[in-house]
């Protein structure tokens, strides 16, 4: 049963490669700047929690966190070299950055402490694992076999997780009973479960998945799941989280291009999204097959859509834009 599920995905794997290749073929759409939505898509309950937890607004949380970039010029030129390695445009770093300190935390007081938080990871002895099983070892089980097949960072853990979903999650597995969790919230969070980290607010899992763009690109050394500490103190080090978040676009931008056939690369509300939402080749294998289906039936392509995150980010963008000038 482990092999024949093994060998099916592996063959969705290759009908998508050779689906996204013929995609990469002809030019990409366009996406224009600016919101495809009139008004606000909702925001999520949570968010809202948040911010009325902390007496705060939305608006205020939004001024705080622009007010921040606006004011420091070093991480201003940080934010701009970073971009320049991954030849994005920097407003999209910080579009992400201030949709994530507008609905999902607040920004620090002063930037400086995100330093002095990254380096106090190195001493302790955190280690990603569940139960006693550490990641590592879980993904040497036989259902996983078959991932080995993906050679960069990025289709590997997104391979697992699948794996993770279809065989594990919320399942009993030779007599052990698994958690209906995230794979990342499961194994790579072991701090506070279901957190982000840092300036960028990222998760262990999303770093490791472009660790080896990051190595490539930045010359930052390799993330390895093995060395957890490490792990968190590249994600709340500002110094070497915008490289992350850098590449985290830069493959949001590159999937969009080469499986749903869009160029996104000049709408910040749309990679904000996308970085708000992770998953993004499903998303864009999502999007590319409905279009498809319109092709078919004679209608027009659907557009990729902001969601309230990054609404936000194309509406305040003429203000962003000036940040990073």
């Amino acid at each position: 049963m482990i092999k024949k599920l093994s060998i099916l995905l592996l063959c969705v794997f290759w009908s998508s490669t050779i689906l996204e290749a013929a995609q990469a073929a002809t030019a990409p759409i366009p996406v224009p700047p600016g919101n495809r939505n009139a008004k606000q898509p909702a925001v999520p309950g949570g968010s809202k929690i948040r911010t009325r937890a902390t007496n705060g607004s939305f608006e205020g949380k939004y001024q705080k966190i622009r007010n921040h970039l606006a004011l420091d010029k070093k991480l201003a030129r940080k934010i701009k070299k970073a971009a320049a390695k991954y030849k994005i445009d920097p407003v999209h770093i910080v579009g992400a950055l201030v949709g994530e300190h507008t609905y999902n935390v607040d920004a620090l007081d002063r930037i400086q402490t995100y330093y002095v938080k990254a380096m106090s990871y190195l001493g302790t002895n955190i280690s990603f694992e569940y139960d006693g099983e550490h990641v590592t070892k879980f993904v040497q089980r036989p259902e996983f076999a078959n991932c080995s097949a993906f050679k960069n960072d990025y289709d590997l853990w997104s391979c697992r997780e699948r794996i993770w979903n279809v065989k594990f999650r919320g399942k009993s597995v030779s007599g052990k009973n698994w958690p209906n969790k995230r794979f990342g919230q499961l194994f790579f969070q072991p701090l506070y479960a279901g957190q982000t980290f840092g300036l960028g607010q990222l998760n262990p899992l999303t770093a490791l998945s472009v660790s080896d763009m990051v190595k490539k690109t930045s010359r930052l050394p390799k993330l390895s799941a093995k060395k957890a500490p490490k792990v968190y103190k590249a994600i709340m080090d500002p110094d070497s989280t915008l490289h992350y978040m850098a590449a985290i676009i830069r493959t949001s931008i590159d999937s969009y291009i080469r499986i749903a056939g869009f160029d996104i690369s000049k709408n910040p509300g749309i990679t904000a999204t996308l970085y708000n939402l992770g998953d993004v080749k499903h998303r864009a294998r999502s999007l590319r097959d409905k279009n498809k289906k319109r092709k078919a039936s004679g209608k027009g392509p659907i557009y990729p859509q902001e969601n309230y995150y990054g609404w936000l980010v194309n509406d305040k963008m003429s203000d962003l834009a000036n940040i990073v000038k």
